[in-house]
């Protein structure tokens, strides 16, 4: 007989007699919803700009011609909505809940499109933030995608695992700093995404260098980073390094990021677009 299991923390191999592990437990999208590959972007802990690269990369292939969209998944700390400088709320008909479009075209899901004002907090628990989530994937129209991208909350808790377990997930990027704790964090999210048997695609360094206006030199305000042992160790791929600067917090603050000019991530677009 086989042994019970929930699937929360089981790989392949050690629920081989698992019912589970003969069972897809991905949710299907809303029927009207066309959505060709879906990218997580994840973080082992808070504030290394896990949102900023989310909004980057869908900006970055937008430009490119793709349809991009962003499913904000940090439900008690969502930003994405505020670096687009969406003031409008999201909407519903009798098929379904509708995202809102940025000014570039970018679709967007997110709790604070729902919320009367932007404000309030959303004191939920682990089950309610979970289904709210899985929400945004079955019971949005999101039309025809080609890349959604997953702004996830940071951790390895509740919802991260179920974006995981509900989710067809073609694989996460990490957002790192360059402290050298990072490399535990790092570790972490790795070790998660390959026990839900999830392909690491690479690394992004925020905060990375200053560059100083006078000069032109480039200035390690954090210290030396680890990014390279870290990808080494890992054979992952360092995508991309973005610089300390001010004009990216600007165009946040203005809700203008898709005004930025940026070229960070032409390799990380190049790298999703051969996804196969």
């Amino acid at each position: 007989m086989a042994q019970s299991c929930d699937h929360s923390s089981c790989t392949k191999e050690s629920c081989e007699g698992c019912q589970h592990a003969k069972q897809d437990l991905h949710e299907k999208p809303h029927d009207l919803s066309q959505i060709k590959k879906v990218i997580g972007i994840v973080s082992g802990k808070g504030g290394v700009g896990k949102s900023l690269v989310t909004s980057l990369l869908a900006v970055t292939l937008n430009r490119q011609g793709y349809r991009t969209a962003i499913l904000d998944a940090d439900i008690t700390g969502p930003s994405i909505p505020k670096a687009f400088g969406m003031t409008e709320k999201a909407t519903a008909n009798e098929q379904g809940l509708l995202p809102v479009a940025s000014q570039k075209g970018i679709e967007v899901m997110s709790v604070n499109l729902l919320l009367e004002n932007e404000t309030d907090p959303v004191v939920w628990r682990g089950p309610v933030i979970g289904g709210t989530v899985k929400q945004f994937w079955t019971d949005v129209i999101w039309g025809d995608v080609d890349f959604m991208f997953i702004d996830m909350p940071p951790g390895t808790g509740d919802v991260p695992l179920t974006v995981f377990q509900s989710i067809a997930v073609d694989g996460i990027i990490v957002v790192t700093s360059p402290q050298e704790l990072v490399g535990m964090i790092v570790e972490k999210a790795v070790k998660m995404a390959n026990m839900m048997n999830i392909p690491v695609l690479g690394l992004v360094e925020n905060l990375s260098y200053f560059t100083c206006p006078d000069n032109g030199k480039d200035y390690k305000v954090f210290g030396d980073s680890h990014i390279d042992d870290i990808a080494a160790a890992y054979r992952l791929p360092v995508l991309a390094r973005l610089p300390i600067d001010p004009s990216i917090a600007e165009s946040c603050d203005k809700g203008a990021i898709e005004s930025l000019d940026f070229n960070w991530f032409d390799e990380a677009a190049e790298m999703l677009k051969k996804l196969s």
